[in-house]
């Protein structure tokens, strides 16, 4: 399947899609504002990744106990964690044993995933879905309520796609989100639920500065990046926080967030940019972009979650990974 074909079926896929999870789900436990607000136990998936090992390591630093999930066997660095981790290998494209590898827990982060669009035909789309599908739908079944789960802003038609479009700037969760390519799709499939506090993340490219950004800069495809970027750190804890606001913190069950910097990776300002390569995108009434400031409105994220762009976290590390 190229990426023409899975443009024109989203919609039939979609509507599939959200029929099962209406079968399904609607046996799910309701998001019960009375529901407890302490959580003890976490389950980070991908926990193996760039980010999984960060949001793990941040989570034990804050005293959570985690359960580590992945594909993958636990580096030997990673085997004295202390007494508050735990580490399942699994293949979680298997529902019986991603039911497992849940139970006792209160809140997930879900980040294993294929992290790029790979040959752009079956294996990255079905796999995410697939992956997805099972840790949300055995997290109805435990009847746990509170899930982070790695977005992208490839859900949007960004840096992956054919013909990136956009409709307007800044870029806000109002934007349409119709993607071109299996990864971006998956992304959007993933977010279809309903009788669960979901939250999806549409995280950048995460990086540990600007200026290691900066220096890795990859000219042309900056422009369908919209030269953005996240420092990575900072990304980590707009996974732990959405985990951990007040049940009442927004106002359905699943909503859309994106996690990305307030500026961009290049120097110069930003409407050169708009000016050069995207002159005919309109700019939302009201708004101004000074400066470098970056091409992604984040306030949706401020307000929900209390989350805002730490570029001082991680200082002097040297990993990235791309979302």
């Amino acid at each position: 399947m190229g990426p023409l074909q899975l443009k024109y079926q989203l919609p039939l896929i979609l509507l599939l899609v959200a029929s099962t999870l209406f079968f399904y789900l609607k046996r799910t436990p309701s998001l019960d504002s009375t529901m407890s607000d302490s959580i003890h136990k976490i389950v980070v998936t991908g926990s193996n990744g760039r980010v999984g090992k960060r949001v793990v390591l941040s989570a034990l630093a804050k005293g959570y106990h985690v359960v580590g999930v992945d594909n993958s066997p636990l580096a030997t660095s990673d085997h004295n964690l202390g007494s508050n981790f735990t580490f399942v290998q699994t293949d979680l494209r298997d529902y019986d044993e991603t039911l497992k590898a849940l139970v006792g827990s209160e809140a997930i982060v879900h980040l294993a995933a294929y992290p790029a669009p790979g040959d752009y035909k079956v294996v990255v789309h079905n796999s995410n879905v697939v992956i997805s599908w099972n840790v949300l739908r055995a997290a109805a079944e435990l009847g746990i309520n509170r899930i982070a789960q790695a977005s992208s802003v490839n859900a949007i038609t960004l840096v992956y796609s054919q013909q990136p479009k956009f409709e307007f700037f800044p870029i806000d969760e109002t934007h349409p989100a119709l993607p071109d390519e299996p990864y971006g799709l998956s992304k959007v499939i993933v977010r279809r639920y309903k009788d669960m506090r979901v939250a999806s993340l549409r995280i950048h490219w995460s990086v540990p500065s600007r200026d290691y950004a900066n220096k890795k800069l990859d000219v042309a495809r900056a422009k369908n990046d919209l030269w953005g970027y996240v420092q990575e750190d900072s990304a980590v804890e707009a996974f732990l926080l959405a985990i951990t606001q007040p049940t009442d913190a927004w106002p359905s069950a699943s909503e859309a967030f994106f996690i990305a910097a307030p500026e961009t990776t290049w120097d110069g300002e930003t409407t050169e940019l708009i000016r050069e390569y995207w002159p005919d995108v309109p700019i939302k009434e009201g708004h101004n972009f000074t400066g470098n400031a970056g091409f992604f409105d984040c306030s949706k994220a401020k307000q929900l979650l209390g989350w805002v762009h730490n570029p001082r976290l991680g200082e002097g590390t040297t990993s990235e990974t791309t979302y």
